[in-house]
């Protein structure tokens, strides 16, 4: 039963280090958002393609931080790993 301990708080480690990524996904949107305005500030006339290109971007972050979500929710109750290791012990 030690070695179970272990293995789920390694997993819980490695849930939260994944959760980060949403953490991190909302720093970079919101790069994103910036650098979108700034752009349309300087070429007006360019404002539709930089929309654009900044909605395509931001659906990329977005998935980005679901991906993470769903890796730590498949880590948290759904892990293969530990049905493993009980079956072993």
């Amino acid at each position: 039963m030690e070695h179970l301990a272990k293995v789920i708080g390694v997993i819980h480690i490695a849930a939260a280090i994944s959760l980060l990524n949403g953490l991190l996904t909302t720093f970079g949107q919101s790069r994103i958002g910036v650098q979108a305005i700034e752009s349309i500030a300087r070429q007006p006339e360019a404002a539709d393609d930089i929309r654009t290109a900044m909605f395509v971007s931001l659906a990329m972050a977005e998935t980005s931080g679901i991906y993470g979500l769903l890796i730590a929710i498949i880590m948290l109750f759904a892990n293969p790993l530990v049905d493993i290791l009980v079956s072993l012990l």
